[in-house]
């Protein structure tokens, strides 16, 4: 494995106070590695140091974390690719490498959950929306994943080249951890260290708007990947509440031959129809999407082939 490149990936806004720290603990762990820098529109002189520390400095003038992530993985070609954020909570596992390079994985991810996040993470409700955010998407795509928003993790070559990055801030994580579970990509977890920023570093993440972006993501993904399902459970709830309104108007019909309650049949009638609705809309969605898993399958056979040659 000497010739596979590793790219170490490293989005930054803001991350003066740490980014050379950054750079120099990944240059240590992965000392054949090319290490990235992403400057996000910093204005507090980050490309600079990270330059200065021997990293290569690229731009992103899209502002938001999912801009960023999306420029990484069209420019950069590697065998290998780790990222991490900039702000010194990620300390390098070397072993993320390992796994990806022996194919072991295609996205593995750095659990700080079970170690020292909730000893170290000083932000009111953030493990609160953590556990919130892992239990959704786990019971949504069943998977067992125990950390789901960390922004320490390694990809392979055919996850980067084939992930289509939609969000545009940070729901980022989110929306990779659906797009593995949804198309079968193997994902392995390792323990790491999680620390807080140091005082002066502030985070950028704030915990209300963010939070709100993460759950519309799970839920627009769920929409997208799980259309049959999605559907279907809206057209059984409007088949419930029509059977509620509908079923006492015709008891009473067979009692007494009169319909006294029109209103409330017809509503009850326009929900049964909506519901049949749903429910064909969400078979035809669901053999959609089947035809697009094939077609997606095919490019990544084409994808593992060429990085083979």
């Amino acid at each position: 494995m000497k010739d596979k490149k590793i790219a170490v990936l490293l989005p930054c806004y803001n991350e003066s106070l740490t980014v050379a720290k950054v750079i120099k603990d990944y240059k240590k762990a992965f000392p054949t590695a090319d290490i990235y820098v992403y400057d996000n529109n910093s204005t507090d002189g980050t490309d600079e140091i990270a330059r200065a520390s021997g990293a290569i400095v690229k731009y992103e003038y899209k502002q938001g974390k999912g801009n960023v992530i999306r420029s990484m993985f069209r420019q950069i070609d590697a065998d290998c690719y780790i990222m991490a954020d900039g702000d010194d909570t990620n300390p390098p596992v070397p072993e993320m490498a390992d796994l990806i390079l022996e194919g072991k994985a295609d996205m593995v991810i750095g659990d700080r959950l079970s170690s020292t996040y909730f000893t170290e993470n000083k932000r009111m409700f953030h493990g609160f929306g953590n556990r919130l955010v892992r239990a959704l998407i786990n019971k949504l795509f069943h998977v067992h994943v125990k950390d789901i928003m960390t922004g320490s993790r390694a990809f392979s070559y055919e996850f980067v080249k084939s992930f289509p990055v939609l969000s545009k801030g940070f729901e980022i994580e989110t929306e990779m951890t659906i797009h593995a579970a949804a198309n079968n990509f193997k994902m392995v977890e390792v323990p790491t260290n999680y620390r807080d920023r140091p005082e002066g570093s502030e985070s950028k993440l704030n915990t209300v708007s963010d939070g709100i972006k993460v759950l519309k993501t799970i839920f627009t993904l769920f929409k997208e990947y799980k259309p049959g399902f999605f559907f279907n459970l809206w057209a059984f709830i409007l088949l419930v509440i029509s059977m509620i309104f509908c079923v006492p108007v015709f008891i009473e019909y067979f009692n007494t031959g009169f319909v006294p309650r029109f209103p409330t049949l017809i509503f009850g009638l326009i929900l049964l129809v909506i519901s049949i609705l749903l429910w064909i809309t969400g078979i035809i969605l669901q053999v959609i999407v089947k035809k697009q898993r094939q077609l997606y399958e095919l490019y990544l056979n084409s994808l593992e082939s060429r990085n083979h040659d």
